[in-house]
């Protein structure tokens, strides 16, 4: 994910299979539809005026992934275990993804806000799914390869320096080459992306795995050197230097120690986070799982973001990790693909705070 973003939203349509026409199936999974705000959510700024829609999309994705987990795995501090999550993503499963009305009401009669931490705020950056060129076999203009995760010997994995030098050459773990070293490090820092291939072919490449060393932001760099003060630095701002000083590129690039691996994406192009599940641009979170439950949803207020207003209030969840992304108070939101979305990630650098949503089953079990 990225060290520091214009926002789509994606609709799904209902897997119920019932037979019922996509209202009528979202009308049936919810006991009444009022206009009212439940009492709880009055709390949250901008609450009434979101779309839910957009969120309840991704949090169905959140679902299918909890469908595949054991009912008894805890999820987190004040999250439960994942049959307490069963009810909210059965009613979900057969609402229609683009009714703002009744995904509201969904989320108001299934769940309940729980502040994390001491309610503070934190940083919140960007990222989105880069697009290389690659090819499968190394030529003269191909000569940057992408490698799959390897085993780890005793001595653990190379550094970022070691890589570039070759310690991995020879071994058969290269995926695929592209044509530009720093497009290929960028690539690392978003986590996952897409390549478009030289027989026009677009492939997804996905996290794969790390080499177990620390992660220093170049961007420190730049400001230690003088070039850049914290206010400027932004990853637009950083691939630009390092474009514009190629003699100094490789050097700065191995400050940072750390490596990604990837692997090939074998279904549809999209980026997807630490669940395995698509991520839904403007609604996927990144944060760290060691003080935020993957796969919950999260009410996100947050200020200074590049959104016309320079705010924004609304329901995410929580579907992705990073390796810059370390606090109880930090994330990084997913913008797509796309120019648009690669600007807005780069320059986004907000100040805010988010609430978690928690079924009411799991307040009731809780207090049993």
């Amino acid at each position: 994910m990225s060290l520091l973003a214009a926002c789509t939203t994606t609709t799904t349509t209902s897997s119920s299979g019932s037979g019922l026409s996509l209202e009528t199936a979202a009308l049936a999974s919810v006991p009444s539809m009022p206009t009212a705000i439940a009492a709880e959510f009055r709390t949250l700024p901008g609450w009434a005026e979101d779309d839910h829609a957009a969120a309840l999309a991704a949090f169905q994705r959140s679902c299918d992934w909890m469908r595949a987990q054991s009912p008894d795995r805890r999820l987190g501090p004040k999250a439960g275990t994942v049959s307490d999550w069963k009810p909210a993503c059965a009613a979900a499963k057969s609402l229609a993804a683009d009714n703002r009305e009744a995904a509201r009401h969904f989320f108001e009669a299934h769940f309940t806000p729980v502040t994390l931490g001491d309610g503070g705020e934190g940083l919140f950056t960007g990222y989105y799914e880069v697009e290389l060129r690659g090819s499968w076999k190394r030529t003269e203009r191909y000569n940057v390869p992408l490698y799959r995760m390897p085993a780890k010997g005793k001595r653990g994995l190379p550094s970022r320096e070691r890589v570039a030098a070759g310690a991995l050459g020879g071994k058969g773990l290269e995926l695929l080459w592209v044509d530009d070293a720093i497009d290929a490090f960028f690539l690392e820092i978003q986590g996952s992306g897409r390549v478009r291939m030289t027989d026009g072919s677009l492939i997804g490449v996905d996290y794969g795995g790390q080499n177990g060393q620390r992660y220093y932001p170049i961007g420190r760099y730049l400001i230690d050197q003088g070039i850049a003060t914290p206010e400027e630095v932004t990853l637009p701002l950083i691939r630009s230097w390092l474009k514009a000083n190629p003699s100094q590129a490789r050097r700065v690039m191995n400050l940072n120690p750390s490596y990604v691996f990837f692997k090939l994406r074998h279904s549809e192009v999209g980026a997807r986070g630490a669940l395995n599940t698509k991520l839904t641009p403007g609604r996927s979170l990144a944060v760290d799982p060691s003080h935020v439950p993957l796969g919950v949803p999260l009410w996100l207020e947050a200020r200074d973001v590049p959104v016309p207003g320079g705010e924004i209030k609304r329901l995410v969840v929580a579907q992705d990790t990073g390796g810059a992304i370390k606090g109880r108070v930090r994330g990084d939101l997913f913008w797509g693909p796309g120019d648009t979305a690669a600007e807005a990630a780069g320059v986004m650098k907000a100040r805010g705070r988010y609430t978690m949503l928690v079924p009411r089953q799991t307040i009731v079990t809780a207090n049993r």
